[in-house]
């Protein structure tokens, strides 16, 4: 799949993003990012074999964009966290800083504590992320956010009304960035799909999400080799057929009932 430019950033990255928190192997990350996947998230879980990757593709930091993450609602708590993951990681900066869960518009503390980052250059881009889709109207207005982390899946596909229609058309929009593709792999379980469906593996949901134009990276968060390998391979598949959407919905729709 081609790559994008992350809206208003100017950033450009593969469609494929991954996650820290579920212990992928380091060499996994590496074999990853060789095939593209350069949204990087050191995030709710910094482990260690995925900051050992981040250390080990410094020499490459041009392709790469790092995404840390602060949960804080104590503002005076978000620096000496960013000044942290940087120190361990031997990194400068963080291209992203990924204010989390977030379902109402963050206070000010927050933002300003976001700026001073900023300002100090130890983060480059300010990102939310919500499952409240109505507030990304709002967001997606401010210049100050830069991307947007929301839900979206075959069983969750609210955001077809409430987000993306928000987006399109719009030269100055905020970065897209899809979250649960499996929809915590409810999609991949054969008791929840109904008769006569075939399952969904977790390449068919990274392609589905990755279908929708409006999205520019689809999160993955695989635990080893196996499910790296996996989203890879929806990339190597590409985007879905009308056909396959269809099949894919019919699924979805049937367990969210």
């Amino acid at each position: 799949m081609e790559k994008r430019i992350l809206g208003r950033t100017g950033l450009e990255v593969g469609r494929l993003g991954m996650g820290a928190s579920y212990g992928v192997p380091s060499k996994a990350v590496e074999r990853a990012f060789e095939r593209g996947v350069n949204y990087l998230y050191w995030g709710t879980f910094r482990r260690g074999p995925f900051g050992l990757a981040l250390r080990n593709l410094k020499p490459q930091r041009d392709r790469m964009v790092l995404v840390l993450q602060s949960y804080s609602r104590v503002a005076a708590l978000m620096e000496p966290s960013v000044e942290s993951a940087l120190r361990k990681l031997g990194f400068e900066y963080a291209d992203v800083l990924l204010l989390g869960f977030w379902n109402h518009q963050p206070p000010p503390r927050i933002l300003d504590a976001s700026r001073r980052l900023r300002e100090r250059g130890l983060i480059r881009n300010i990102a939310i992320s919500t499952h409240h889709r109505p507030l990304v109207s709002s967001l997606s207005g401010d210049p100050d956010v830069a991307i947007v982390h929301v839900r979206y899946n075959a069983v969750h596909k609210g955001a077809e009304r409430e987000v993306f229609p928000l987006l399109s058309g719009n030269g100055n929009r905020p970065g897209m960035v899809a979250f649960t593709a499996t929809s915590w792999r409810q999609l991949l379980d054969p008791k929840r799909v109904p008769p006569g469906e075939r399952v969904p593996t977790a390449a068919d949901c990274y392609r589905f999400v990755l279908s929708n134009p409006a999205v520019d990276v689809c999160m993955t968060g695989p635990a080893n080799e196996a499910h790296a390998a996996e989203a890879l391979r929806a990339l190597e598949l590409g985007p879905m057929s009308v056909e396959e959407l269809a099949w894919m919905r019919r699924v979805g729709d049937f367990i969210h009932k």
